[in-house]
């Protein structure tokens, strides 16, 4: 969006009541402009038209036509920035999920009981603004190419991504080597990419994705189900190590601490940072005081400056640092800061820094110990 224009809003949702709750709550920000409202996909289709909207709002339970039907239409035809309310119904939670891999840049819990609308305001507004800039890509409508909107095995995602080498179950890497990941805006898509294009036997992996609490398990489900290794919402006291990816589960910051003959994880409450909960940079210096070996540290794609100056300690410690480049970015906010700083090694397309991380390995000493 350009400077100080307005983002304008449509708002799609059969309820009458959370139409009236997000329309107050984007009213509390200034540079968000509500354009209208509709109360299903084929009144938003008219209106969409008419209104040119920068973004939408969009519930997946609908009647006339389903949210993610719709979406998947929207996206074939005339992509626009997307932000899903979804309810935390699990059957719900999947649909927002897969409403990402269609091309939905955030998703959002929807109003549930006495909600501060001041407290929406503060999540919403931030999604609004991300969404605004994201950069949209056009889908193959369902049905073309195979997309048909079944979700992809891991042995089909395997087959048609590059396989990278040390998928060896006999290779192994320095001792206590650590992959830690940060992502935003865009992430959920940009963390399968990266996950799905790693070995089994990768080094232990910590995540924080910026994802309100309930849909960091169903995330977490879906790249275990798509990946090689394990994935799993983490639990306090979780042990990481090889063949093993944790998910900072939302609401919640995770840390990293050394156990005496490895690693686990503190899954905690705590004040947001930068406005998160998790927080990239919570975990990232958490990794500075507990790491015990070599640390490969990846900032991608994401809204705000979240990780920027734990990715600059971390460097300075001596982890290798790799952050996504514009081209690749949805949002090209988070790494932009870290590299900025100069906390990025390298800065890397999204698809090449699967196999950067693994070749770093082979370079990076051991972090010091703090």
């Amino acid at each position: 969006m350009s400077s100080g224009k307005k983002v304008r809003v449509l708002i799609v949702d059969d309820s009458a009541l959370v139409r009236k709750i997000l329309s107050d709550a984007l009213s509390q920000d200034d540079q968000i402009e509500i354009v209208g409202t509709a109360p299903d996909p084929i009144v938003a289709q008219e209106k969409i038209a008419l209104l040119k909207p920068d973004v939408l709002t969009l519930d997946i339970e609908m009647p006339r036509m389903d949210g993610l039907t719709f979406l998947r239409q929207l996206m074939s035809t005339n992509p626009l920035p997307v932000v899903v309310i979804s309810s935390l119904v699990k059957a719900s939670q999947e649909n927002a999920i897969e409403a990402l891999r269609w091309g939905a840049v955030e998703v959002l819990a929807k109003p549930n009981g006495p909600y501060s609308v001041g407290d929406l305001a503060n999540h919403l507004c931030f999604k609004i603004r991300a969404a605004a800039v994201a950069r949209v890509a056009r889908k193959p409508a369902a049905g073309a190419s195979g997309a048909n909107g079944a979700k992809p095995t891991a042995r089909a995602r395997r087959t048609m991504e590059p396989a990278i080498p040390g998928d060896d179950p006999a290779l192994r890497y320095p001792e206590h080597s650590l992959f830690a990941i940060g992502a935003s805006t865009g992430g959920t898509e940009a963390i399968l990419n990266v996950l799905s294009r790693l070995p089994k036997n990768s080094p232990g992996i910590i995540i924080t994705q910026h994802i309100p609490a309930g849909f960091s398990r169903t995330f977490s489900e879906r790249l275990n189900e798509t990946c090689a290794m394990e994935v799993k919402e983490a639990v306090d006291g979780d042990t990481v190590g090889p063949g093993r990816a944790l998910v900072a589960p939302g609401g919640f910051h995770m840390l990293l601490r050394w156990a005496g003959t490895g690693y686990r994880v503190v899954v905690k409450d705590g004040p947001a940072v930068c406005y998160q909960r998790p927080s990239v940079d919570v975990m990232f210096q958490s990794v500075v005081a507990a790491a015990r070996g070599p640390v490969i540290a990846s900032l991608l794609t994401g809204m705000g400056s979240d990780g920027a100056q734990g990715m600059v300690a971390l460097r300075k410690a001596g982890a290798q640092t790799i952050a996504q480049d514009e081209q690749s970015c949805v949002v090209f906010g988070m790494p932009k800061e870290a590299i900025r700083l100069g906390g990025a090694e390298q800065v890397l397309p999204l698809l090449k820094i699967p196999g950067a991380m693994l070749a770093a390995l082979k370079r990076a000493p051991a972090m010091a110990r703090r």
